[in-house]
C-alpha cells in the first residue's frame, strides 16, 4: 500500500514535511520548522479528539483507529478555524499565523498526493477566521533616539567602572578575587558591545548569535569581524554570507572587548555564553577528549573563579549566547537602566526593536533606497514596514498646501 493512500494517518506525512521546510543538512532546523512541527502537533491531538472538551475528533464514531488522510475536507478546517478563534482565546493575528502553518502543510499534501484538494483555502474553510487585527508595521516596537541613547549609556557606564575597578586592583589582590573582578569585567564589556551592534548596525539578532534550531547560525566569530574596515561577515536571512557594515559607534566597544577578552583564537565566538552550566559540561568534555582524568579536570576548575576564564587559558572554545539568551540579557539591562518603555507588547528593549529604530533613523534620513541597502531588505519590503513614515510626511505636505491655499 503506497505511504500516500487515503488511509495513511495525518501524522506520518509530518517529519517529510518539516524535513522539506526546515534549514540545514537534513532539514532539521530553522524556527519555522520548529514552529510549524507544534502547530502540527497541536492539529493532530485536536484532530484526535485530545482536546480535555466535549470535542470527539474528526475520526468517525464507530471508527477506532487514528485520523487519516481520507477524514479531511474542507468541513475539518473550517471547524479547526473556528477551533483556533475561539476556543484557544487567541489573538486575531495569532489566529490567522497558525492556521497558516497548517494550511502550507495542506497545500504540501496536495502536491505530494496525500490529498486531492487544498481544503484549507477554500473559503468556507476560512470563513471563520478573524480579520486581521489591523496592526501596522509602525505599531511594532522600534527603539526610539531616546531609548537607544539610554541603554547605550547606562551599558557603556557600567562597563567602564567594573573595567577600571578590574585594572586598578591593588597587586596584593586574592587571586580568585582578580579573576573574579574579570569575569565581571568581561561580561560587563559583551553586554556593552552587543548591545551596541543591535543598536546601530541593524542585524538581525539571528545573524550574529547562536539559533539553537539553525545550526548554520551558530554566532558571528573574531575572524568573522574587521574592525579596521568597520566590516562584519554574517549569514543572513537570504541564507548566504554578507557583509554588514559596522558604523563608529560600534568599533571603540568591540576593540576594548576584544583587548580585555584576548581570544586564544579568531575562531572563538565574539559573544560567548557565560552560562555556567553549559561551560561546565563543555570543559569536562573536551578536557576529557585532550586525555585529562577526572580528578585533574576538577583541580583546574578549582583554580579559577569562574568556568569562562579556565576555557580561555586551555582554549575550549564555548558556543556563542543564543538568541534567547540576548533577549534575557536586554530585559535585565532595560530594568536596570531608567527607560521608559510604552509599549504594549514588550516591557523591555527588544532585539527586532533595535534593527527597527536604525529603520526609522535611515528611512528619514537618507530614504527607502540607502535604508533598504543597509538593512539588507528589498526597497519595496522597507517601503511596506516603514509606511506609517511615508504617511506622516504626506500629512505634512498636505497641512503645509491647506495652510498657503487657506492664506490666500
Amino acid at each position: 500500500m503506497s505511504d500516500r493512500a487515503p488511509s495513511t494517518s495525518l501524522d506520518a506525512s509530518f517529519e517529510r514535511y518539516l524535513q522539506d521546510k526546515g534549514k540545514g543538512r537534513g532539514g532539521d532546523g530553522g524556527n519555522y520548522r520548529r514552529n510549524a512541527a507544534r502547530e502540527l502537533k497541536r492539529f493532530a491531538a485536536w484532530a484526535a479528539g485530545d482536546r480535555g472538551d466535549d470535542w470527539t475528533g474528526i475520526v468517525p464514531d464507530d471508527g477506532d483507529r487514528d485520523p487519516t488522510f481520507a477524514d479531511l475536507d474542507e468541513r475539518v478546517f473550517r471547524e479547526y478555524a473556528r477551533h483556533l478563534a475561539g476556543d484557544r482565546e487567541l489573538k486575531q493575528n495569532t489566529v490567522q499565523t497558525y492556521y497558516r502553518y497548517i494550511s502550507a502543510w495542506c497545500g504540501w499534501c496536495v502536491n505530494e498526493g496525500y490529498l486531492e484538494a487544498h481544503y484549507a483555502q477554500r473559503a468556507s474553510a476560512m470563513a471563520p477566521l478573524p480579520d486581521d487585527d489591523g496592526r501596522k508595521p509602525g505599531d511594532q516596537q522600534a527603539w526610539t533616539s531616546e531609548q537607544r541613547h539610554a541603554l547605550t549609556r547606562h551599558v557603556d557606564e557600567r562597563a567602564r567602572d567594573v573595567i577600571e575597578r578590574y585594572t586598578t586592583l591593588p597587586e596584593e589582590t586574592d587571586p580568585l578575587e582578580r579573576q573574579q573582578a574579570r569575569y565581571e569585567a568581561l561580561q560587563a564589556a559583551r553586554d556593552r558591545a552587543l548591545v551596541f551592534v543591535l543598536a546601530y548596525t541593524a542585524v538581525r539578532v539571528g545573524e550574529v548569535l547562536r539559533d539553537p534550531n539553525d545550526p548554520r547560525r551558530r554566532g558571528v566569530r573574531w575572524e568573522e569581524i574587521s574592525l579596521d574596515e568597520g566590516s562584519m561577515d554574517v549569514y543572513r536571512k537570504k541564507q548566504q554570507w554578507d557583509a554588514a557594515s559596522l558604523p563608529d559607534p560600534v568599533i571603540a566597544p568591540l576593540r576594548s572587548y576584544r583587548k580585555l577578552m584576548d581570544p586564544p583564537s579568531d575562531r572563538w565566538p565574539v559573544f560567548p555564553t557565560f552560562d555556567q552550566p553549559t561551560l561546565a559540561t563543555i570543559l569536562q568534555d573536551e578536557l576529557a577528549d585532550r586525555g585529562e582524568h577526572p580528578e585533574a579536570i576538577d583541580e583546574q576548575r578549582s583554580e579559577y573563579a569562574r568556568d569562562l576564564l579556565l576555557a580561555l587559558d586551555a582554549d575550549v572554545r564555548p558556543p556563542s549566547i543564543t538568541t534567547d539568551g540576548a533577549r534575557s540579557m536586554l530585559q535585565r539591562l532595560s530594568e536596570a537602566a531608567p527607560i521608559d518603555i510604552p509599549h504594549p507588547k514588550h516591557d523591555y528593549l527588544a532585539p527586532h526593536g533595535g534593527r527597527r529604530g536604525m529603520g526609522e533613523v535611515l528611512v528619514r534620513a537618507f530614504g527607502y533606497t540607502v535604508a533598504a541597502r543597509y538593512l539588507d531588505n528589498s526597497e519595496e519590503m522597507v517601503r511596506e514596514r516603514y509606511s506609517h513614515i511615508e504617511a506622516g510626511e504626506l500629512g505634512d505636505v498636505a497641512t503645509e498646501a491647506l495652510e498657503e491655499i487657506d492664506s490666500l
